[in-house]
């Protein structure tokens, strides 16, 4: 069920991230990639963005990603939420890589890349939630 889990996230590349502060919830539509084993998602932001500024005070952080668009009959749509502990990435060498794959796989967001505010922050996931249709719940925690 985990490989499924990571299959469903590593298939897809947009998700939607949710943080906290204050008591205050925020949504924020996001490009990603994942690392080869599919245990930690990156995202690249501005640091000048609420959902930055959200992360370096309360690091626990929700994505949700979904087979809205792959599935014709929304009976068999999937939902996966991540939940996980982000922070920015602070590895030199291991940003060039993000920032490879970044351009490879989200050309679209080539302005934001090249920003001079712009940064990457990691999400080391926790744990998984997969919702097949609207019933059949499966929780994993990942070690």
């Amino acid at each position: 069920m985990l490989k499924k889990m990571i299959d469903l996230l590593t298939s897809h590349d947009m998700c939607v991230l949710a943080t906290c502060r204050d008591h205050k919830p925020h949504c924020s539509l996001m490009a990603y990639v994942t690392d080869e084993q599919g245990l930690i998602v990156y995202m690249a932001t501005r640091q000048d963005t609420t959902k930055f500024q959200n992360i370096r005070e309360n690091g626990q952080v929700s994505l949700l990603v979904d087979t809205r668009q792959d599935d014709a009959d929304r009976a068999s749509v999937r939902a996966l939420t991540v939940e996980g502990w982000a922070a920015p990435l602070t590895d030199a060498v291991r940003e060039l890589e993000v920032r490879r794959r970044f351009q490879e796989r989200h050309p679209q967001i080539h302005s934001l890349l090249n920003h001079p505010q712009s940064t990457f922050i990691e999400v080391r996931v926790r744990s998984f939630l997969l919702l097949e249709g609207p019933e059949k719940a499966t929780h994993m925690m990942v070690k």
